[in-house]
């Protein structure tokens, strides 16, 4: 029997009544499926921050690497710079392990309806790859002179090619699995030097794969297209800052943003991966256990995918589903179910 070793991180706010809702469903999947999970968790976030002034201990990183993937919740407090947790946490161990892609899958379950006037569960499905350690957010850049009427601030976005290569030939393998069509989302008639660069890269990687339709389109017209035609995608490749702006677009063509999970993804398992819902920390109602689990369930069944138990992974969405199908909803969609009522409908349906 196999045993998968996965670091806990609930991180702060609601992510300390998702992560252990979710781990219910995981487990449940672990019997049913014949494997085990060990974990360790770690009070790791913004709350260890105000006590002791850093998110993660200085060998934090050199830990985390003993496991086979990490299960994260969501990380922020308002007491708290907000510009703190992506650069002390987030984007530290996205770096640190070459979590190069941003996996983050947009599903209208069946059983709730899309905000979409007119779009079922056959148009609205399709996965975000967002190149996840270059780009906009590599943070590069200062304040020359803050407080003066001459002042000014600049950050740099940061393109390379082996960067760029890297996610592109994960996002046209993904699509040959899939309806075998790449949409590249960019913006290069005016980034002119960056993104005319990484449209470039993308189109050479793209003529290895002649059995994938690769098309472009710019950012503007794919937010657009988001609302009014999301049957146009299937797999999108988009950089690091048009990723999370539209990931976030996708949740809420779902429904909810409680509803969205993601992985980021070190596709050679040179590192472990780390997997977690798209939406925050959510402090304003943390601790009333009327979180939306489904999102980080969702990234409990990538992060199984990630780890070869493909099986167990598909039960779970379809699990997800199933108690959809049944009329029950979470709060934020309407309905009634508390965070474990509806991760306890999952066990259930999984267990049918």
């Amino acid at each position: 029997m196999k045993t998968y070793r996965l670091a806990i991180v609930p991180g702060d706010g609601i992510g300390h009544e998702i992560i252990p809702a979710a781990l219910k469903v995981l487990e449940a999947a672990a019997k049913k499926f014949d494997f085990n999970l060990d974990y360790t968790f770690f009070d790791w976030g913004a709350g260890r921050y105000l006590k002791e002034g850093a998110f993660m201990p200085e060998d934090g990183l050199d830990t985390l690497k003993a496991f086979d993937a990490v299960f994260f919740g969501a990380v922020g407090l308002t007491e708290v710079d907000d510009t703190l947790p992506a650069k002390l946490y987030t984007f530290k161990v996205r770096t640190a392990f070459q979590q190069y892609v941003n996996f983050r899958p947009v599903k209208l379950f069946k059983g709730l309806e899309s905000p979409l006037r007119n779009k079922t569960s056959k148009e609205i499905d399709f996965v975000v790859i967002r190149e996840n350690n270059e780009g906009e957010f590599v943070q590069s850049g200062a304040f020359f002179r803050p407080e003066s009427p001459e002042g000014l601030a600049t950050d740099t976005s940061i393109f390379t090619r082996k960067g760029i290569e890297r996610v592109a030939h994960f996002a046209f393998k993904l699509a040959q699995k899939r309806r075998k069509k790449v949409t590249n989302v960019t913006k290069s008639n005016t980034l002119i030097h960056s993104l005319k660069y990484w449209d470039a890269v993308i189109s050479e990687v793209g003529e290895q794969y002649p059995d994938v339709k690769l098309e472009k389109m710019y950012i503007d017209n794919a937010s657009a297209n988001f609302i009014l035609h999301p049957e146009y995608f299937d797999v999108i490749l988009t950089t690091n800052l048009f990723g999370d702006i539209l990931s976030d677009l996708g949740g809420g063509i779902m429904g909810s943003l409680g509803l969205g999970g993601s992985g980021n993804i070190n596709p050679e398992k040179n590192f472990p991966s780390m997997f977690e819902p798209i939406h925050g920390s959510a402090p304003d109602i943390a601790g009333k256990g009327i979180a939306n689990p489904v999102g980080t369930i969702w990234s409990g069944a990538i992060l199984l995918e990630h780890l070869g138990e493909t099986a167990a992974a598909g039960q779970i969405v379809d699990a997800i589903e199933t108690v959809f199908q049944q009329g029950v909803k979470t709060i934020d969609l309407g309905g009634t179910a508390r965070t474990e009522e509806f991760a306890a409908g999952v066990i259930k349906a999984l267990n049918a």
